[in-house]
């Protein structure tokens, strides 16, 4: 029976926050890691590509969207929570909706466009660790 490989180093991924008309997109993952929580699309970057390459090609593959990107606005780290899991650093962006309506790829099962004052009243959605203080500092970055 062969073993799993087990990740050997932390792999950089990158996430946005994508605001639109006063509110935020948040967006349903529907396999691990992270699978049934609400959080900001993105992922792994590549090998050779820059965080804002990264960021467009995954918020591309994984809704469809244009956006433009505004700034750096926090980062988290995700440690492996079990054996076989991922050590992720999550670079996270405040971005700007600039084309196309969401339509999902096969990682996401749902969206939702947010206010981001209404982040705390959502109550029986499950949001991944640290993303309301990612949403707040992007909120701040791209202003009222």
């Amino acid at each position: 029976m062969a073993s799993v490989a087990q990740p050997t180093h932390p792999q950089i991924a990158v996430s946005a926050a994508i605001f639109r008309d006063g509110k935020v997109l948040l967006t349903r993952r529907a396999r691990s890691p992270a699978k049934g929580f609400y959080s900001l699309p993105g992922g792994r970057v590549e090998f050779g590509e820059s965080l804002h390459q990264a960021l467009s090609r995954e918020v591309g593959e994984e809704t469809g969207l244009e956006i433009e990107i505004v700034s750096l606005a926090g980062w988290r780290e995700v440690l492996p929570a079990a054996p076989g899991a991922g050590h992720y650093l999550i670079m996270s962006f405040a971005a700007r909706w600039v084309a196309r309506e969401p339509a999902l790829n096969d990682e996401l099962d749902d969206y939702r466009w947010i206010a981001p004052d209404a982040l705390g009243s959502l109550g029986g959605i499950k949001l991944t660790g640290g993303l309301e203080e990612i949403i707040q500092s992007a909120h701040r970055l791209i202003g009222p």
